[in-house]
């Protein structure tokens, strides 16, 4: 799909400047993996989500684009016609860019995922670990040929429907009964050491290896 009818134009406008996240295609998969767990945030609610992660205060525009994605991405999920699609750069940009951005896609659901649920339930535990797989995937200037691009092609496929797996079967939580803003509740309390510190390794122990 192209940039401009995807939105990846629209989110990398507006998103591509966040230190804390690697890419829009991770800020994506993020959202899509706390809707896995999940009812859809409020911006507002977003807002005290990304401060998790210690990532500023976005405007106004950007916490709606998330909230209304987030919708978007719980539609996606709650139908059988398997329509969920990540957000990814089109074929006009190089191999290697669409593999790293498939990479930080895969990043950005495990996050996500892992901050929601707080937990990985035996049943989900190999779904999550293709996505670290596939988190951790460097690209080889050797793949970029008809082969590497069917091989991209195949993988794309496999893992798109991997957060649709996740959240078949969920009861979708209220996003105040969820781990996020319990995250958030904890490193807001600076004076509590201890609260803080637990939410960063929740955040750490749902971050994919990456390699360096």
């Amino acid at each position: 799909m192209q940039d401009d009818i995807s939105g990846w134009n629209e989110w990398e406008g507006n998103f591509a400047k966040i230190e804390e996240i690697s890419s829009p295609s991770e800020l994506h998969g993020l959202v899509t993996g706390i809707i896995c767990v999940s009812e859809s945030p409020t911006a507002s609610e977003w807002q005290q989500i990304l401060a998790t992660l210690n990532v500023p205060p976005l405007d106004d525009e950007g916490l709606e684009m998330l909230a209304q994605e987030g919708e978007d991405i719980a539609h996606a999920l709650s139908e059988d016609e398997l329509d969920y699609l990540p957000l990814l750069p089109d074929d006009e940009h190089v191999l290697a860019e669409r593999v790293q951005a498939l990479a930080d896609w895969a990043a950005g659901v495990v996050l996500g995922f892992g901050l929601a649920s707080g937990h990985i339930r035996a049943d989900e535990l190999e779904l999550i670990e293709h996505l670290q797989d596939v988190a951790a995937v460097e690209f080889d200037e050797s793949d970029n040929d008809e082969e590497g691009e069917q091989s991209y092609q195949e993988l794309y496929e496999f893992v798109r429907l991997i957060p649709i797996s996740l959240s078949m079967g969920r009861k979708k939580v209220a996003v105040a009964e969820s781990s996020l803003l319990q995250n958030y509740q904890a490193k807001s309390k600076i004076a509590a050491a201890m609260n803080a510190e637990t939410a960063q390794d929740v955040v750490e122990m749902f971050t994919p290896h990456r390699p360096s």
